[in-house]
């Protein structure tokens, strides 16, 4: 397990959003992202999820008084699973970009072929 602070943590979680294009990153509509320390209940090995209405999905109609999309990376859980700061900031990444797909659509079992 490594132990990291929040604000490592969180500087982690901009650089796996670093990591995607630009030309994408303009395209992310309506998202905040958040990171909790601490995973559902039950769900303790949970690394992310994202909550909302992917883009693929969106009607005309959408965005009129929507409440932004979520996505949210699971400190603890992350940590937990990793033995080095460096594969931290990999499993964040990883996590992130993995998160932001499901943004644009994409699902669990094509992420997981991408190797996210």
């Amino acid at each position: 397990m490594v132990e990291m602070s929040r604000e490592e943590f969180e500087d982690a979680v901009r650089e796996g959003l670093d990591l995607i294009p630009d030309d994408l990153t303009a395209l992310i509509d309506n998202v905040v992202i958040l990171v909790e320390d601490k995973t559902p209940p039950g769900r303790p090995n949970l690394l992310g999820l994202y909550q909302g209405v992917s883009r693929t999905r969106r009607g005309n109609d959408w965005g009129m008084g929507q409440v932004p999309d979520r996505i949210t990376i699971y400190r603890s859980s992350i940590q937990r699973i990793c033995t080095t700061p460096e594969q931290v900031h990999k499993r964040v990444a990883k996590t992130v970009v993995h998160e932001v797909g499901h943004h644009f659509g994409i699902n669990d079992a094509r992420l997981h072929e991408l190797g996210y």
